[in-house]
């Protein structure tokens, strides 16, 4: 499809982390990038970061960035987004499904039931969220005639990881993925979840500062933030985009397929022997 300088990009949950570093390197093509986030002011939230400060970023190396404050648990405010994009440009080429909430608990030790029930709310903004705003994005990438909407994910999709609300918010995802695939594809729309390896988000650097010695092995393996903009920006300009719509990727295996690196120009690895291999769905369809 080509990932022209001139292309409309939207990233949810973008104040930091994954979506942050997506952000930037979509930005990193020339591209208008729509940063959507709830983080307006430093400080509002634990962690540091604003979808002022990644828009600004964006624009600094190239891009130009938009900051969009924007909760995406309220339905209304989605549409009105994606109404407002309409008006301006008439079109989106690449929509990444990004937010989510990561609330706390997530990552305590023991089952499920002595978590707090708080952990469904992942489902919301996450799985839940995904699903509205592309659907507010879908009349916009379909006018097209090519386009490309990605979930972003992880292993906790097919293996245990924090217990069964994340990995049932994650193989939900990727299940959404393939089945809006399906509905896309007379527009020339492709749609995939990827899987992304351990992050290096300020979230995870900071667990990982606590006891650096323990975790140096794992913390050699992790990805930019970065990283997973920069596969997503080689999946846009890959001629066989289509054939892949539907599936849900491994972030390391495509960039060394498509010969892409990581910031500091390493090849990141694939967790697939030791976390499992993504889900192939039928290829059935029942209308």
């Amino acid at each position: 499809m080509g990932l022209s300088s001139d292309r409309i990009v939207v990233v949810t949950g973008a104040s930091r982390g994954a979506g942050k570093g997506i952000a930037l390197a979509l930005g990193d093509t020339g591209a208008t990038v729509y940063v959507t986030g709830r983080t307006r002011t430093e400080g509002d939230a634990p962690l540091p970061g604003t979808v002022f400060a990644t828009a600004d970023e964006i624009s600094r190396r190239g891009g130009t960035g938009i900051p969009v404050v924007l909760d995406h648990g309220d339905d209304s405010q989605v549409a009105a987004f994606f109404a407002e994009l309409a008006e301006k440009h008439g079109r989106l080429d690449i929509l990444v499904n990004n937010a989510l909430t990561i609330p706390d608990g997530l990552t305590d030790k023991g089952p499920f039931w002595e978590k707090p029930l708080t952990l469904l709310d992942l489902l919301d903004v996450g799985m839940r969220s995904s699903y509205v705003s592309s659907y507010y994005a879908a009349p916009l990438l379909a006018a097209n005639g090519s386009g490309l909407v990605v979930n972003t994910s992880s292993f906790g999709g097919a293996c245990y990881m924090h217990g069964p609300a994340y990995g049932s918010g994650k193989a939900a995802v990727d299940k959404m993925a393939h089945d809006m695939a399906v509905d896309f594809r007379p527009y020339n729309v492709a749609v995939v979840s990827i899987w992304m390896g351990l992050l290096k988000t300020e979230r995870t650097l900071a667990g990982l500062a606590a006891n650096p010695d323990a975790y140096a092995d794992l913390t050699a393996t992790a990805e930019s933030p970065e990283f997973t903009g920069r596969v997503i920006d080689a999946l846009a300009k890959d001629p066989e985009l289509m054939r892949r719509s539907g599936k849900v990727l491994i972030g390391a295996e495509v960039a060394e397929e498509l010969g892409v690196k990581d910031i500091d120009d390493r090849q990141p690895p694939s967790h697939r022997p030791f976390l499992g291999d993504p889900p192939v769905f039928s290829a059935a369809v029942i209308d």
